[in-house]
């Protein structure tokens, strides 16, 4: 059998192509190449070389349609015993090729043209092609003539020329000789026989059928000279008497070869072109071609000769000419009688050649499957042979079979579709198909597959060719680890490592080994780190933009839009970055990684390696560094490792496919499980830019990066160092506040930082920061105690409740070098995150507090007193020489008597250490009126400290002021009435809401003026937050402190009986003044009765004298005072907001302590009166008393 042979062959010139003398491969292949495009040859072009000599036997010649074509073989064949019966097998020209730079000696390459022409004897013509020779040479050859062509040194063109004018020649020589051959062999006949022809004797009848068979056996032969000569219809005539010869004569084979002729003269004829009807004719003729070198079986012969080959021959000659989809059925029926009919084959060599014929023909109808078995016979045939060059070939055959198996190496795979596919993987955002998953991994092929893997790797040992035994090793190491036992593992290792020493160092492959490599993550830039777009056209220029921290989407853009499909990273130029992998090692040995880095296309990365150590059935997180070189976009599509001597690049996205696979039962196993690692999120590779060098500011606490230890409320300085360790300076800086308690952040010196701009690289700046620790809550005295209870310090840090300071910095607006005018992006900027970590310690717990009043009776004097302001002033003036006394102790003014409210605190120390606490009130500004704002400057006037050791508690007194409160004067009520209009009475205007927002101010007011402060130990000191304690001392006491009584009661010593013009309001005696009032003597006296409501009152009063004892003095049998004027039951009315005057006398009869009361009923109530008097019955009088006031009568000399 012979390869590649079609219905068109037997009309095929063959001709041998030799080299001649030395001529080197590259040129011998280019010659070859130009002389193949000259395989056809049309008849109308050679008639410049043709001679009709006598008549030609080509009567019907087709001399403007017709051919010649060629069939070159290079190097040549050996002769067939076969020439006879298909004249198309002969050898029946011979061309040489000679290199003549490379052969100078013209005689020696003649002569060995003449030698190798003698090995084919069917030869008609032989021609020698010499190319570039010398002018020697071309002197010489001119001489020389004969069958030496000289190709004289020219342009391609040229040489093409006249290569295609010597084709011409050798063409219509051999038709001549064609001619010959045909003339002579109708005149003389031939004698024909084939190894099937038997040897015996033959009886008189049997000589008389062998002349006929001779005849019709040289008919055949004339025609298939005839279809040489490029004449179908006079090849067709003689293959007609040759069957009718055939036939009589009981010649079968012969019969089968006219009618195979017969058919090919069908198709010259038709030139080329084809029908339905055309398909049916051949396909009749054909199986009649097969049957009838079926029948030509001789049994005799079986085990010497056998026409079995020209029947397969025939089968695969009318497959190749059905050969398309349509047909598909009928041409796999065709291929699989010729698969079954291998088994007969005698010769290995027809049996190789078939596997191929039919593995190609699979391959063209696109049964790949069908073409990689047969191409895995052919491989196994050649394995069978124990040469290296056959297992180059069956190397060579089972690489083509590795695409149907999936098994093929990436080498395979065109070049030019691998930048395709990983830029779809990025655009595709790391998702993979479910075709591409399947197409990628079938395991219910994985024993055929590591089956061809196993005759690959073996073939590559026999052929010696290392990288080709590394990379199926790998394949099949990689895959196909479940199904390989430990041993086998071991030994799949062990080739890799001997088909590395076989190899130059640093070789690379297409096909990685192990480990399995896939992207775990990419770390968050840390805090110091995070980079901010930069919007120039604003002060505040990262205002609006979030952190990138590295990505788009962080914490910080908490309900922003993110349009991106896909994660932007940002690296900057010259910062190392990092990015986590892990590998997994799921085979029994131990792997050492010599060197693993990350692989980037983009050209400025630089990465930095390193060696891992794998154990048996494990996994590990690595980190992988490098450092951006230059401004751009970076695509890392994987790793690239050095690994089993050879340096081979890991897909991130391979793996992802293989996890898939796995997750759909599509592959065999995930490497990763197998190791015990956990099960990870698809991680895919964002993408990646650089940016120009920006600046990077490093922050740590002076004195250490722990956490500053405060009790609660105490004040302490934190020193905070800012370093660029950036390659470009800081030229702009903004610092914030961010996180809880930013409260507890006093103060930051801004100046500080920005003074110090530009902070130049390696430059360090170091800014103060005031902290005030904050009140721990509920759930922290709750978790206090508890770790108290167990012996812990009680720290409370939790995380989260330190504040943060949020420093916005950037760089230049341009590198150096570079303009801003070209339309360049803007660097971005870069935010520091610097956490004030703050650990607060339970310090002096509130266990509660109450306001405390004394009231002290004034005394009635006969000076005039100075008169307390309450109409317009609502700050008191203070002299500054005044005594304490004079400060605290104030009259109230709609009682008369003197007031002293306390502050009672009462604390407690559950800590391990002593505090004393000092209490300072802060002096109202003299200058301030109408204000409820305290003047920082004012003076403060202290108090004796208290001390309070570990594990006690005290109580703490701080005097109050008398603050002034809203009062229920002419203003307040306008100010009501107007807010709640003049019709119905509504009683809102006095309820409790109103009430609390009236006294919120006061209360601020006294709040900022009174700092209690603690101090421990030397450097520990802190401010109490009394404002809580306060409010909810003050709030049990509002209606009493906020709303005066509705009548205020005085006395005074009437002069002469007359009252002063000027004394309108309440006048009283301070305690420094001296009494007048003397024993057995009538002092006359007036009480003065003031309307705090802006109704009329109608009352019904009475005045009471009582001695020490608190007896009435004035009724009774033992009465020590008598008196003129009315004491009882005094019926007056007073106006609103207005007074009245009620003139009496007394005579003291014993010298002494007297008390005056006043008191009065009220009959008709309203409703500011039992509002106050919080009462709700209308009917029910309201007894009204007023302050006792002090009378010291003294005795006569």
């Amino acid at each position: 059998m012979e390869p590649d042979v079609s219905i068109e062959t037997s009309s095929m010139i063959r001709v041998a192509v030799l080299p001649i003398g030395e001529v080197p491969p590259p040129i011998l292949r280019d010659y070859v190449s130009m002389l193949a495009r000259h395989r056809k040859i049309d008849l109308s072009t050679i008639s410049s070389f043709y001679t009709e000599h006598q008549k030609s036997p080509f009567a019907h010649q087709p001399w403007d349609s017709g051919s010649l074509r060629f069939k070159f073989m290079l190097g040549g064949s050996p002769p067939s015993p076969w020439e006879d019966f298909q004249s198309n097998r002969k050898i029946l020209a011979v061309i040489g090729i000679c290199h003549c730079p490379s052969s100078p000696d013209l005689d020696a390459v003649v002569e060995q043209f003449s030698a190798a022409c003698k090995s084919y004897s069917s030869a008609l013509v032989q021609r020698c092609f010499a190319f570039f020779p010398s002018d020697s040479q071309l002197e010489d050859g001119s001489k020389r003539g004969g069958n030496l062509i000289l190709f004289p040194p020219s342009d391609r063109q040229t040489q093409e020329f006249h290569l295609h004018t010597m084709m011409q020649d050798i063409a219509a020589s051999l038709l001549m000789e064609f001619e010959k051959w045909v003339l002579q062999a109708e005149s003389a006949g031939t004698i024909l026989k084939t190894p099937l022809d038997s040897q015996a004797s033959l009886s008189s009848e049997e000589v008389i059928k062998a002349k006929k068979r001779r005849l019709g056996r040289a008919q055949k032969t004339i025609g298939d000279y005839c279809l040489l000569a490029g004449s179908p219809v006079d090849a067709n005539a003689h293959y007609s008497t040759a069957l009718e010869l055939a036939r009589l004569t009981g010649d079968y084979f012969w019969y089968a070869g006219a009618l195979e002729g017969s058919v090919c003269a069908l198709l010259i004829d038709r030139m080329g072109q084809k029908d339905t009807v055309l398909e049916e004719e051949v396909k009749y003729r054909y199986n009649s071609v097969i049957l009838h070198y079926r029948k030509s079986f001789i049994q005799d012969n079986a085990q010497r000769v056998s026409p079995l080959s020209f029947e397969l021959e025939a089968t695969l000659k009318l497959a190749r000419f059905l050969c398309r989809r349509e047909l598909a059925k009928e041409v796999v029926e065709f291929l699989t009688t010729a698969a079954d009919g291998a088994k007969s084959l005698i010769d290995a060599s027809d049996r190789l050649i078939l596997y191929v014929e039919i593995a190609r023909l699979f391959g063209t109808l696109g049964y790949q499957r069908k073409a990689a078995f047969f191409s895995r016979l052919v491989a196994q045939l050649y394995l069978q042979q124990e040469n290296r060059l056959a297992a180059i070939s069956a190397m060579q055959v089972l690489a083509m079979t590795t695409k149907a198996y999936r098994v093929q190496s990436r080498a395979s795979i065109s070049k030019h579709s691998l930048p395709n596919e990983i830029g779809s993987s990025h655009a595709d955002g790391g998702k993979m198909h479910h075709h591409s998953v399947v197409s990628l991994f079938e395991s219910q092929w994985s024993t055929l597959q590591m089956v061809v893997l196993r005759e690959i790797l073996l073939s590559a040992v026999r052929a010696g060719d290392p990288l080709a035994a590394w990379s199926a090793a790998a394949r099949l190491l990689r895959s196909y680890y479940p199904l390989i036992t430990p041993p086998g593992q071991n030994g799949l290792a062990s080739a890799l490592a001997n088909s590395a020493d076989r190899l130059p160092s640093g070789t690379r492959c297409a096909d990685p080994a192990l480990p399995f490599i896939r992207l775990h993550s990419f770390p968050l830039h840390p805090s110091q780190m995070d980079i901010v777009k930069r919007n120039p056209a604003r002060e505040d220029w990262w205002a609006g933009s979030a952190p990138s921290g590295p990505f788009i989407y962080t914490p910080f853009t908490k309900g922003e839009p993110n349009d991106s499909s896909k994660q932007e990273l940002i690296w900057v130029v010259g910062e190392p970055v990092q990015v986590l992998v892990e590998l997994a090692n799921p085979c029994g040995f131990d792997l050492l990684v010599d060197s693993i880095y990350l692989s980037a296309h983009s050209g400025n990365f630089d990465a930095f390696p390193i060696s891992v150590n794998l154990p048996t059935n494990s996994s590990k997180v690595i980190t992988l560094s490098g450092i951006p070189t230059s401004v751009g976009p970076v695509t890392i599509p994987g790793c690239t490792v050095h690994c089993f001597g050879v340096i081979t690049e890991h897909l991130f996205r391979d793996v992802d496919n293989l996890l898939l696979g796995a997750a759909q039962g599509l592959v065999l196993s995930d490497p990763f499980r197998c190791c015990g690692s956990a099960k990870l999120r698809n991680v895919s590779v964002p993408n990646i830019s650089v940016v120009p060098p920006l600046p990077l500011l490093v922050s740590h606490v002076v004195g250490g990066d722990g956490a500053v230890i405060l009790y609660e409320g105490e004040i302490r300085d934190v020193w905070i160092s800012l370093a660029n360790a950036g390659t470009v300076p800081v030229e702009q800086a903004h610092i914030s506040l961010s996180g809880k308690n930013q409260d507890s952040v006093i103060s930051v010196a801004h100046e500080a930082l920005k003074s110090a701009l530009p902070l130049k690289p390696g430059a360090e700046v170091t800014i103060p920061v005031t902290l005030k620790a904050w009140q721990l809550g509920l759930v922290d005295l709750d978790t206090n105690t508890s770790k108290s209870g167990s012996g812990s310090m009680g720290r409370q840090s939790k995380d989260g409740s330190s504040p943060m300071l949020l420093i916005h910095y950037t760089g230049p607006m341009a590198n150096p070098g570079e303009s801003t005018t070209n339309g360049s992006v803007v660097p971005p900027g870069r935010r520091l995150v610097v956490p004030l970590h703050v650990c607060v310690l339970q310090g002096l717990s509130f266990v509660k507090a109450r306001l405390l009043s004394m009231e002290i009776p004034a005394h009635v004097g006969e000076d005039l007193p100075r008169p307390v302001s309450v109409e317009n002033s609502s700050t008191e003036k203070v002299n500054g020489s005044a005594s304490k006394t004079d400060r605290l102790v104030k009259i109230d003014p709609y009682r008369g008597s003197w007031g002293l409210r306390f502050l009672e605190l009462e604390l407690s120390n559950p800590t391990d250490v002593v505090f004393e606490i000092s209490v300072s009130v802060q002096l109202e500004n003299s200058n301030s009126k109408d204000s409820l704002s305290v003047d920082c400057n004012a003076a403060e006037l202290g108090y004796p400290k208290t001390r309070i050791d570990r594990d006690y508690s005290a109580r703490v007194l701080i005097p109050l002021e008398h603050f002034k409160l809203p009062i229920l004067d002419g203003s307040f009520l306008v100010k009501d009435s107007q807010a709640d209009g003049v019709t119905s009475g509504r009683s809102s205007s006095f309820s409790e809401k109103n009430i609390k927002a009236e006294l919120n101010a006061s209360i601020k007011n006294l709040i900022s003026r009174i700092k209690v402060r603690w101090q421990s130990g030397r450097n520990s000191s802190g401010e109490l937050n009394t404002k809580d304690a306060i409010q909810a001392a003050l709030q049990t006491s509002i209606m009493d402190i906020l709303l005066p009584d509705p009548l205020t009661f005085g006395f005074r010593l009437a002069k002469n009986g007359s009252e002063s013009p000027k004394e309108s309001n309440i006048q009283v005696h301070t305690p420094g003044s001296k009494g007048s009032v003397l024993a057995h003597d009538m002092t006359p006296m007036e009480v003065l009765v003031r309307n705090n409501t802006k109704e009329m009152i109608r009352m019904s009063l009475s005045i009471t004298c009582r001695d020490v004892a608190g007896e009435n003095c004035v009724e009774g049998n033992k009465a020590t005072v008598l008196w003129a004027g009315v004491l009882n039951g005094i019926t007056v009315e007073v106006p609103p907001l207005q007074e009245i005057k009620h003139y009496f006398s007394l005579y003291f009869l014993v010298p002494g302590e007297y008390t005056l009361v006043a008191a009065a009923v009220i009959a008709d109530t309203n409703e500011i009166l039992r509002a106050r008097a919080k009462t709700d019955s209308p009917d029910e009088p309201i007894f009204c008393r007023g302050p006792p006031f002090h009378v010291r009568v003294l005795g006569t000399a």
